[in-house]
């Protein structure tokens, strides 16, 4: 079940990692403008989660004794962290939009692959998660990666866009990956700190208010920035038309929402790591989908990016592969010599 239960999630983040981008890049190439209200899409569908919250309380309730099935599980120390994540990825969902309103979807796709650059780093900072030669591998190669693109901005940049927009895109969709880098190891450190049993149901919980949390930092800028003022003449004048506006508008809430659906799952299920890996998995398949559905063009510089982007990957997916043999020998063995010695203490 736990398997299963893994490879489902790994479909879900395959549904809005692939399908977010595209959905946010189909509002801005066809006359949408409103970067905070593209951010505010991204987590604006957190009320979805509340339906498997039920789901996973309706399960508590038929197998724990009702005294000890609370409602929420959230304790308050708990509840404050997720605030805090949750303004994060408020900044990290603006500052997304933001990069995808001037780059295309392909070369957003490449500069996304260095996030597993920064999760790495502060993995190692946060949680202790230990250098490999293979992770120091795929850091140097998805380095390589971003630096080609980087080199090469003129050849990908719209006819519309000035070459200071083009590159500051750039540069926002870089400080995306960084801060998510920095987000996904500080939700394992949560996880690590609550004091507190982490089942699903207070993992949802905990993503639930997160998304809360960073739909109000973007409804907030929404305001400042008078998009709901704006919104109804811009449904109007959409290329596409008035309700395809708004039909876009639905879909990319409830794609972005599978998307961090499937990312807490896969992180309760394995790891931050593998939530990274299966990101960068699915880059050649957001590359493809993007040429096929916004016809963007695939230059030779983004082949010689992705071909080391891919090389990092492979070479950070086998190094977790072999540590994890490595760790299961070690805890079989440990287990083994235990009951050789029956009058042992073992101290906390």
């Amino acid at each position: 079940m736990g398997k299963l239960w893994l490879v489902i999630n790994c479909f879900i983040l395959a549904i809005g990692h692939c399908g977010g981008p595209l959905m946010m890049r189909l509002y801005f190439i066809h006359g949408g403008k409103r970067v905070w209200f593209s951010s505010c899409l991204e987590t604006g569908g957190w009320p979805i989660i509340l339906f498997p919250i039920a789901c996973a309380h309706l399960h508590r309730s038929r197998t724990q004794p009702s005294a000890e099935n609370k409602l929420f599980l959230m304790k308050p120390r708990l509840f404050i962290a997720a605030a805090v994540i949750g303004i994060l990825t408020g900044v990290d969902d603006y500052i997304y939009a933001y990069g995808v309103a001037r780059l295309p979807v392909s070369t957003v796709a490449l500069i996304i692959a260095s996030q597993l650059v920064f999760t790495a780093v502060f993995a190692f900072v946060l949680v202790k998660q230990m250098f490999t030669s293979y992770s120091i591998n795929a850091v140097f190669l998805l380095t390589i990666g971003a630096g080609v693109l980087g080199l090469n901005t003129t050849s990908d940049r719209p006819k519309n866009e000035s070459y200071r927009e083009y590159v500051l895109g750039f540069v926002m969709t870089l400080g995306a990956a960084a801060l998510y880098g920095f987000i996904l190891p500080l939700v394992e450190l949560t996880y690590k700190k609550a004091k507190q049993e982490i089942s699903y149901g207070l993992v949802l919980e905990i993503q639930a208010v997160m998304c809360l949390f960073a739909t109000a930092f973007s409804t907030i800028g929404m305001l400042v920035n008078n998009d709901f003022k704006v919104i109804p003449r811009e449904a109007r004048e959409f290329v596409l038309g008035e309700t395809k506006y708004y039909t876009i508008a639905i879909m990319s809430v409830i794609v972005w929402q599978c998307f961090y659906l499937g990312v807490i799952g896969i992180i309760f299920c394995s790891s931050l790591l593998v939530s990274g890996i299966v990101i960068d998995v699915l880059l050649p398949v957001t590359e493809i989908l993007a040429v096929i559905f916004h016809k963007e063009s695939f230059h030779a510089e983004k082949g010689v990016a992705l071909a080391p982007s891919l090389w990092g990957f492979l070479s950070y997916f086998c190094g977790e592969i072999k540590q994890s043999k490595i760790n299961k020998r070690a805890l079989h063995l440990l287990q083994s010599e235990m009951p050789s010695v029956p009058n042992c203490q073992i101290t906390v």
